[in-house]
């Protein structure tokens, strides 16, 4: 009988628990019996042997049930070397218990540090397949990751409800939409919520350009402008300078995040009535839409046919449209940023909206 460990690392998302019933479904079918351990709390639950055998039942009813019914947490690879604070060294702990259960293959969920240390435990001889989750949709590889989706979905909600009450008082809104690296959801939920501006990390903004194009809506005689950030958005000023100053400055900002700065010089500029909206770990939270529902079935099932396989050390990632995967090694450690030529971003020019380069 196969034996299969499963963990949830990194931040939560929608549709961790649709991935993880898309494995334990596929391999019940590919296999007749099949005995899946789910490690508690992600990577410590490895670490610790803190784990429970899970029933077929357990996977029963939690295809729109969001977040991870085994927990999760932030574990960052940089860290995975160093002992843990009551002297475990991480990696041999991981590698007994994995042996300890005598366990076939070990099926982690996660986005880019989760896979980094995963690949790492591939290198030491344990059978692994990846999954890609993030919000972020930023794991090098795959055209898109659960989770992505669903948090768009979210913002968009956000960017429409902020909508109408923006036109009503005739206000300036910054609405701060999750991603300190990369711009993905930003730009996603920005155009399809009708942003006025999107602010990327990926682009350094000019916040002259914001502000043309919030005159540029006033001579039109709109009344009010939506602007779009990203957490990790910086000034073109920030951004030319060495990456340590730049930390520097952004850490000893007096204000609570980029989305409040912005606001602030907009409302000295213009003296006009500006609001920030976070809607913050929302954008983690509540059901997967559909899309994310489906495309997890369809990556749970490519899992369980990889352990069929015995085709370990795989991350399992969507690409044009086909469910596939690639060496693990082959994405650890590689971030996929939006490029500043991206056709949605030429796409979004052309309607108008401004990206402040």
């Amino acid at each position: 009988m196969k034996r299969i460990g499963m963990l949830t690392s990194g931040g939560d998302c929608q549709a961790l628990n649709a991935t993880m019933r898309g494995v334990a479904k596929g391999l019940e079918n590919l296999f007749g019996e099949v005995e899946i351990y789910g490690f508690l709390d992600g990577y410590k639950g490895l670490i610790y042997g803190n784990y429970k055998k899970m029933k077929p039942m357990d996977f029963t009813g939690i295809l729109s049930k969001g977040g991870t019914i085994l927990g999760t947490s932030r574990m960052p690879f940089k860290m995975m070397e160093q002992p843990t604070d009551d002297g475990v060294e991480k990696i041999p702990a991981m590698i007994k218990n994995y042996k300890k259960l005598d366990l076939d293959c070990l099926v982690v969920l996660g986005g880019n540090g989760s896979q980094k240390t995963a690949n790492l435990l591939s290198e030491k001889g344990l059978n692994v397949i990846g999954l890609p989750k993030t919000i972020d949709n930023d794991l090098w590889g795959t055209d898109v990751t659960f989770g992505f989706h669903s948090a768009v979905d979210v913002a968009t909600q956000c960017i429409d409800c902020i909508y109408t009450t923006a036109e009503s008082h005739s206000r300036v809104f910054v609405i701060e939409i999750m991603g300190h690296k990369v711009g993905w959801i930003t730009l996603y939920a920005g155009i399809a919520g009708g942003a006025d501006v999107i602010l990327l990390p990926e682009v350094p903004y000019d916040i002259k350009k914001v502000y043309k194009a919030i005159d540029k809506r006033t001579k039109q005689g709109k009344r009010f402008t939506i602007i779009c950030v990203a957490e990790g958005a910086i000034s073109k000023e920030v951004a030319k300078l060495p990456k340590k100053e730049r930390k520097e400055v952004i850490a000893k900002s007096k204000y609570p995040s980029v989305a409040y700065e912005i606001a602030a010089k907009i409302t000295e500029k213009y003296s006009s009535d500006v609001r920030v909206a976070v809607p913050g770990h929302t954008q983690r939270g509540g059901s997967p839409d559909a899309y994310d529902r489906f495309i997890s079935s369809r990556f749970g099932a490519c899992a369980a046919e990889l352990i069929k396989a015995e085709d370990f050390g795989k991350l399992v990632v969507m690409r044009n449209g086909e469910v596939t995967a690639i060496p693990l090694s082959e994405s650890a450690g590689k971030l996929k940023y939006v490029e500043v030529d991206d056709q949605a971003i030429k796409e979004a020019k052309t309607l108008g909206i401004c990206f402040g380069d």
